[in-house]
């Protein structure tokens, strides 16, 4: 199965040539593994740190939150942990517009991601699917926007997901709404809670750690472990 220039899966057009699709994969696969490799063993570990990036953006000025969020697109394709990266993120621009600069930077890493996986794998990936894992392909096809936002919100590892379901026939609108929609919550909830604390600690003001924001942050960052529960739960007894 091809896929056209929106990055959705496309059954009218002719299987691809088998010898190229592999050629692709092989691009694709050392891609991956040039960008865990470059991250772990390049100086750009050195920068995963508050006071580090923060350093670099103080350099930018005015463009610190545009370079943030392209750090954060880029750091998604790199495989650096989202959590590390949504933390730093409130780390530097508090709870609010910390939320806002992450989910940003999130959507468009995801989204890049995700264009990859479907340019450089698809076609090898659709060359392996039998008859057996068909139905299963064209299910999430059918019903992409759902299963997107129910693996989003059940937490389900972000960067091998956005990589992954690129190599599915899943639309590319279905999966941009369905992730847009899945991280907005777990975003909030963890920078809210980081940019909370960190601004406890830039004020110095401990006797804050018993306010109602504080208790409110940690509320909602202890709840979202749960969420995954509920999901199951609800979907299990619809």
């Amino acid at each position: 199965m091809n896929v056209d220039a929106a990055g959705n899966a496309d059954p009218l057009k002719p299987a691809p040539d088998r010898r190229k699709a592999a050629v692709k994969a092989l691009i694709f696969l050392a891609f991956i593994v040039g960008a865990i490799v470059l991250v772990r063993y390049s100086p750009i570990k050195h920068y995963l740190t508050a006071e580090a990036l923060q350093a670099f953006l103080n350099t930018a000025g005015f463009w610190a939150p545009v370079v943030f969020m392209l750090v954060y697109t880029a750091g998604v394709c790199l495989f650096i942990p989202g959590t590390l990266l949504t933390g730093l993120g409130a780390a530097i621009f508090g709870a609010y517009w910390g939320f806002v600069y992450v989910w940003i930077g999130a959507m468009a890493g995801a989204s890049l991601a995700f264009l990859i996986g479907r340019t450089l794998g698809r076609d090898f990936a659709a060359s392996l699917i039998g008859d057996k894992l068909q139905k299963y392909d064209q299910a999430i096809q059918r019903n992409g926007f759902a299963t997107v936002l129910y693996l989003r919100l059940v937490y389900f590892p972000f960067t091998p997901m956005n990589f992954g379901m690129g190599l599915t026939s899943v639309r590319f609108g279905d999966y941009f709404w369905g992730t847009g929609l899945g991280i907005l919550v777990g975003t909030f909830i963890f920078t809210f809670f980081i940019g909370t604390l960190k601004d406890v600690w830039a004020s110095g003001d401990w006797a804050q750690l018993a306010s109602f924001k504080v208790f409110f942050s940690i509320g909602l960052f202890v709840f979202s472990f749960f969420i995954p529960r509920i999901i199951k739960k609800v979907r299990g007894e619809a």
